[in-house]
């Protein structure tokens, strides 16, 4: 078996977020998914994460903001802050008087800017990234997809599902509401098409019965860069990842694999 390499050579940051809200009748909770657009080079027609490339902006903001995070992590983090904002119009990591109503002007008035800052001058908000959890990071290097991301993952928690959500139809195609397993079936059935990261991010997502649950895990287990590597199983080929990274899938034959 192939060993995983060390990730060391460049990828496209980005930046994505896992948004929890209670599931229904104390049942396990939703998360947040978006279908990409077809015409999008990187994971056209699947179903995702909200969020994006961290953008030049956004580690200028993560420079000048301070506090403990490194700027680079700040800056990943204000990515998914401003991607969640324009994808969905939900208004996450953010502190200030905010309601449906602001949200959706700040969502018009970062669509005109391109960047966070302006959005947090005009409206006398506060960036508030403890509400961000680190959840993972991959990195898949070895593949042969269009573009390579170095992907950052966090979890964030709504709470009430009592929201408005709205797709941006330049880059998305619909938004929806389920549960982890939820994903997991109707992307058995054919209903949704998900790539591998995405995969077993749910199989990671449907272990736990609550965002505390969620949570408490990713605060257990260091992020470490993930990187597939092939593998071999009983002489078929297999796109594997390491054992101890808190995934309870960590391989998929090959052929089976849905590519970005």
């Amino acid at each position: 078996m192939n060993a995983p390499s060390d990730p060391s050579a460049e990828g496209i940051p980005a930046a994505t977020v896992v948004i929890f809200r209670r599931g229904a009748e104390d049942g396990p909770p939703e998360i947040l998914m978006t279908i990409r657009s077809r015409e999008m080079v990187f994971a056209g027609g699947m179903a995702v994460f909200p969020g994006g490339r961290v953008d030049p902006a956004d580690f200028d903001l993560g420079a000048r903001i301070g506090g403990p995070l490194d700027p680079d992590e700040a800056a990943h983090q204000i990515a998914v802050v401003r991607e969640t904002l324009e994808e969905t119009g939900l208004a996450i990591g953010l502190s200030g008087d905010i309601d449906a109503a602001k949200a959706r002007a700040a969502r018009d008035y970062l669509q005109q800017t391109g960047e966070l800052a302006p959005v947090l001058d005009h409206f006398g908000w506060d960036l508030d990234l403890d509400q961000l959890t680190p959840f993972a990071r991959w990195f898949p290097k070895n593949e042969r997809i269009p573009r390579v991301y170095d992907t950052r993952f966090y979890l964030a928690d709504l709470g009430t599902g009592a929201v408005e959500i709205e797709a941006d139809l330049s880059e998305n195609t619909h938004l929806f509401w389920t549960t982890a397993q939820g994903a997991l079936d109707a992307a058995e059935r054919g209903e949704i098409k998900v790539i591998f990261p995405t995969r077993r991010n749910l199989e990671r997502l449907a272990l736990f019965g609550s965002y505390a649950e969620a949570k408490a895990q990713a605060e257990a287990i260091p992020v470490r860069t993930i990187t597939p590597y092939m593998g071999d199983r009983d002489g078929q080929t297999w796109l594997e990842i390491g054992e101890d990274l808190g995934y309870p899938v960590t391989g998929e034959p090959l052929d089976t694999v849905a590519r970005g």
